[in-house]
């Protein structure tokens, strides 16, 4: 079977990995798609980095018993069609169209599907998942749509997480694939004033094609020199970001901190404490999330096409790798195995 894995911080394609056999609980799916999500680009670069923090922290949902020297799998945004389901299994009929959250139960054992030497992601032909965390994918809804339900769900998991109510104003810092999830979901919520800075033109204009109200170019303007934020929702996720908006912020307001530093930062506490401003981090989603994100999807209350760029085979998704680094030309890449 072909896949695409990490080898030596680069990704390249093998066509020898072992065929997945499902064992009871689980399916065998083909993968159909799978979005290139930013943590898959920074853990190439930042692995070992990533994994030693990771040993720090207790209960975080990562192994850290991952061999860089090995090949890694990934893929944690797809779609699948289902092919056969293990012993004593009940699942969907062959051919059904699923998603899930990238969780593998095998017995006891809970393994994620993000970065492993042994449970293969979707950047691959097959993959197993498990049969409990399956959704069908309703309404004639298509795999490549179907693949950014789990980068949508991260949106909807920091606007409920917010406690936004419509009336407030909310300011997105950041117009990657995290930052356009929430700016679609704070739309749907029915948020009445969304304002998204980046200093993209083509991630402003797509701000503003997911729902955003009004964009702000840093560049010319601070944010908090144009809008007068409620909550702020922070999803660069590089050091000095949450400092410098809880200078700004106004007094009253609750930040929102989603893009995730995996570097040391400084934040001067007294900036947050003067004007009694609530901090709050959040990561991952929850299955209630994930199942509405999808719905969403396939209702159409969210159109997602916007956030596709471009598609990939396996053997370009280590070109696709880089050409995520440039925001001016794609916001999401799928790989369509």
């Amino acid at each position: 079977m072909r896949a695409a894995v990490l080898r030596d911080g680069q990704m390249v394609t093998r066509d020898d990995v072992a065929e997945p056999v499902p064992l009871q609980g689980q399916v065998l799916v083909a993968v159909r798609a799978c979005g290139i999500c930013g943590s898959d680009l920074h853990f190439a670069k930042h692995g070992r980095e990533l994994l030693e923090l990771a040993e720090q922290v207790r209960e975080v949902p990562m192994s850290g018993d991952i061999d860089l020297g090995a090949d890694v799998f990934m893929g944690h945004e797809f779609s699948a069609e289902i092919l056969e389901a293990g012993p004593d299994t009940t699942a969907p009929p062959a051919g059904t169209l699923v998603t899930s959250q990238p969780i593998l139960l095998s017995g006891n054992r809970i393994d994620g599907i993000i970065y492993s030497n042994t449970v293969i992601g979707g950047y691959a032909e097959r993959m197993l998942l498990s049969a409990p965390l399956l959704l069908t994918v309703p309404n004639g809804l298509d795999a490549q749509r179907a693949a950014l339900t789990e980068p949508l769900a991260v949106g909807v998991h920091a606007t409920n997480r917010s406690g936004i109510l419509r009336g407030e104003t909310a300011l997105v810092i950041g117009c990657g694939p995290v930052g356009i999830s929430i700016i679609a979901a704070l739309h749907t919520s029915g948020v009445e004033h969304i304002v998204a800075a980046d200093f993209s033109p083509r991630r402003r204009a797509l701000a503003q094609a997911m729902g955003a109200h009004q964009t702000v170019d840093p560049a010319q303007a601070s944010p908090f020199d144009v809008v007068r934020p409620a909550v702020i929702f922070e999803a660069v996720g590089v050091p000095g970001i949450i400092d410098e908006a809880l200078r700004m912020a106004p007094v009253g307001s609750r930040l929102v901190s989603v893009g995730m530093s995996m570097q040391p930062d400084t934040v001067r506490p007294a900036f947050a404490a003067m004007k009694d401003i609530s901090i709050q981090f959040v990561f991952g989603h929850t299955p209630q999330e994930f199942a509405s994100a999808l719905a969403a999807i396939a209702d159409g209350m969210i159109d997602v096409t916007p956030m596709i760029t471009g598609s990939v085979s396996l053997d370009g998704v280590g070109e696709a790798f880089d050409g995520l680094a440039d925001p001016e030309r794609h916001c999401k890449i799928l790989v369509t195995p």
